[in-house]
């Protein structure tokens, strides 16, 4: 990280922050080049080991003899892959909140509260002092390799805003604290970083979201904003309430300054176009990121357009191939187990982590497939249990969301969310369909053709899909319905999943909450 002793006496003064962005800028250099120049599995391979060096006393340490483990091969023979609910169950549940050496050495200072796009239930998720330093560095990694590649872009002579969830940590009793993991960053924030930073901390304590993003569009209006991360979605709607306090017509005549945006959590490509007309400047340049409450996955790294699996943040990475999980999503036995030494491109796999703050094999429950192995670049591809196979099509999220994009450009319309799920057969004779729930942004389009290019364009990039639709035996033509602006914000209040990090489930194979959905949203006027 760049030096900052110098940082601290003045903070806001022109010439500190000169300064501050310029050594920033020599970081970016130092940080690209040494990445560039890193040999990723044998990184991982040492990243390995000392976690295991480290964890050996711990209960789980002793339970699966990590003493006697020299090489990855030995590591795998001991450690299943698990998931969440088996962490939970066999190791945190009784101990709660006290995880001291239970699966990491030390105590555990904070407690990630996660939904979980596919469960919904909470999650308590360990967050270690040794994963709040691994999310630090990935923070200046994520800035380095945006600034080794746009020079000229400064950031520190203005701030940075970032449109997270809530900052309220409750207090648990042996100390630790619980929340929105954007509230640990807040907290955990260098010190000598909250004069570049935006919103102040009493502004990031109100609970009501649309009242904190209102508030948070009257005073970002006067500040040098040179940098925004968050959820699209949610920063669509800052950008509506910006111009509304303004009476601008772009964002960019607000910020003037703002040169990137930071987004997550959902793909970005629904919103690619309209965020260049709510913005309205081609300075303005987007960077995706890939975080989870477990561990900062990847970043983007600008010079290929693609997302980065960073090595060396002290988390360690294994990929299952999505053939071997079922049709339910659920991981069949001994999957193989691939690590950054030996992926295929091009293969679709689960994301497996082992991390510094006590999840080992961990099973994400995200898919990515890797466009190139040296650097290591991916592109995010879904859920493990997003995907829709209910008559046998065997669609995956990315192809969903590349459909709706498609079909949305094609119609010259922004669609701002969405869900898809099945509708099974009602009677005899007659097959079942898939459902599509669709905001738009401005106006909407005819429902029809919006089907019918989704129609087509599925069967163009999925061969399981067209058969399945040849003579409208096995499946009829997709349905779309409109849903009113604000539909899907007023059904994720309703189940208390309102703002912040929480976004709108796009996927369910066994149509439960696609009737949900549907049902709420007709009884309460949104379609």
């Amino acid at each position: 990280m760049p030096s900052t002793k110098f940082l601290a006496p003045v903070a806001n003064t022109r010439l500190v922050r000169k300064a501050a962005d310029a050594a920033l800028l020599r970081y970016s250099h130092y940080r690209t080049v040494q990445l560039d120049q890193m040999d990723a599995g044998a990184v991982q391979h040492a990243t390995l080991m000392r976690l295991v060096r480290k964890a050996r006393r711990t209960r789980f340490g002793r339970d699966h003899d990590f003493s006697r483990i020299g090489s990855v091969a030995d590591y795998q023979a001991r450690v299943h892959v698990r998931d969440y609910e088996w962490f939970w169950n066999t190791y945190w549940k009784s101990a709660y909140p006290n995880l001291d050496d239970v699966t990491w050495p030390g105590k555990i200072p904070y407690y990630a509260l996660s939904s979980g796009t596919t469960s919904g239930a909470t999650k308590y998720i360990p967050v270690s002092w040794d994963m709040v330093r691994s999310n630090k560095k990935a923070a200046f990694t994520t800035t380095s390799l945006f600034r080794y590649t746009n020079p000229t872009a400064k950031l520190f002579t203005g701030k940075f805003f970032f449109l997270g969830g809530s900052t309220d940590l409750r207090k648990q009793p042996d100390g630790s604290l619980a929340g929105d993991l954007s509230g640990i960053a807040a907290k955990e924030l260098y010190e000598f970083l909250r004069p570049y930073t935006f919103p102040p901390a009493e502004l990031t304590l109100i609970a009501d979201w649309e009242e904190k993003v209102r508030r948070f569009a009257e005073l970002s209006a006067r500040e040098p904003i040179t940098a925004l991360s968050g959820v699209p979605a949610w920063m669509y709607v800052l950008f509506s309430r910006l111009k509304e306090v303004t009476g601008k017509s772009t964002v960019a005549e607000v910020w003037p300054d703002l040169r990137l945006v930071i987004h997550g959590g959902t793909k970005f490509d629904p919103y690619r176009d309209l965020f260049k007309k709510e913005i309205g400047s081609d300075l303005v340049k987007f960077c995706e990121v890939y975080p989870c409450s477990e561990g900062f996955i990847a970043t983007e790294d600008p010079r290929y357009q693609l997302l980065r699996i960073v090595p060396d943040h002290d988390v360690f990475f294994e990929f299952i191939p999505f053939e071997d999980f079922d049709e339910r999503g659920h991981l069949k036995q001994n999957p193989t187990r691939h690590t950054l030494a030996n992926v295929e491109i091009g293969v679709q796999y689960a994301v497996v982590i082992t991390s510094c703050a006590g999840v080992w094999s961990y099973l994400v429950g995200d898919t990515v497939a890797f466009e190139k192995r040296n650097p290591p670049l991916i592109r995010f591809t879904g859920r493990t249990k997003y995907f829709l196979s209910a008559f046998g099509e065997h669609l995956i999220s990315e192809e969903v969301e590349k459909a709706v994009t498609h079909a949305a450009t094609v119609c010259g319309v922004n669609a701002l969310d969405f869900h898809v799920g099945p509708v099974f057969p009602s009677q005899p004779g007659k097959p079942g369909h898939h459902l599509y729930l669709i905001e738009f942004a401005d106006r909407t389009p005819d429902t029809s053709r919006f089907a019918k290019e989704i129609d087509e364009e599925l069967t163009r990039i999925n061969e399981d899909y067209g058969p399945h639709r040849v003579g409208d035996l096995a499946m009829l033509v997709p349905e779309v319905r409109v849903v009113k602006r604000g539909g899907f914000a007023a059904w994720m209040k309703a189940r208390e999943k309102y703002g912040g990090q929480n976004k709108v489930p796009r996927m369910d194979n066994s149509g439960a909450l696609t009737k949900d959905m549907t049902t709420w949203f007709a009884e309460h006027g949104s379609i």
